[in-house]
């Protein structure tokens, strides 16, 4: 069965696993999420399920947000986050699903918006090379160089490499294994890294390779 969560990331430690070897973990605090709402295929078209985390005061939420939360008496929660499981009959709206939803050994994908690192140019971005350093290579050592757009076509084509905006994008780690639940703290640990900064929300769901 399918399994899904809302958390926030708390940082990174390391923890030994049963033959001393040292394991680096990502500390999530996962949960307590409310299930907000559930889409059928009849009404909706698809079938799925709504769930909320981390409790606001309502001057904090929009008026549609707070009557979307209202009409089923439901706590108002800041994050709310859809999730397409493949069995979600056993679920329904005012559920609270905790940290032991998943358990140790688990395989999951980890989802959050990595951190955001301003403008940069194709060497950091892309990891292109950089000019010559020789006599006659300045001052475009670190500048992508030629476009190689003459005649035809004229023009620089889409999806060229280019300077812009780095991170601050919504990155996918797959495939990653739970090493410790703590149900009574609501927390997850994962072995290695996952994208955000501390303090970042993350959604973890059954990874979809299969293992």
């Amino acid at each position: 069965m399918q399994k899904a969560i809302i958390g926030r990331k708390v940082g990174m430690t390391q923890l030994f696993d049963e033959n001393g070897k040292v394991v680096p973990v990502t500390v999530i605090e996962a949960g307590p999420c409310v299930v907000t709402q559930k889409k059928t295929v009849e009404k909706e078209g698809y079938a799925a399920v709504q769930l909320g985390f981390e409790d606001v005061p309502e001057r904090k939420l929009t008026k549609p947000e707070v009557g979307h939360l209202s009409k089923n008496s439901l706590p108002l929660k800041k994050h709310l986050k859809e999730f397409r499981l493949d069995d979600d009959s056993a679920l329904n709206v005012g559920d609270v699903i905790k940290a032991d939803v998943f358990s140790e050994g688990d395989r999951v994908d980890v989802t959050g918006i990595s951190k955001g690192k301003g403008f940069a140019g194709v060497i950091k971005r892309f990891n292109a090379r950089r000019g010559a350093m020789a006599h006659g290579g300045g001052p475009v050592h670190r500048q992508p160089g030629s476009m190689g757009a003459n005649t035809t076509p004229a023009r620089i084509l889409k999806g060229k490499k280019m300077p812009g905006h780095l991170g601050a994008e919504q990155v996918t780690v797959k495939n990653l294994t739970v090493v410790k639940v703590d149900a009574e703290r609501n927390v997850i640990a994962v072995r290695g890294a996952v994208p955000g900064p501390k303090g970042g929300i993350v959604f973890l769901k059954n990874t979809v390779k299969n293992v």
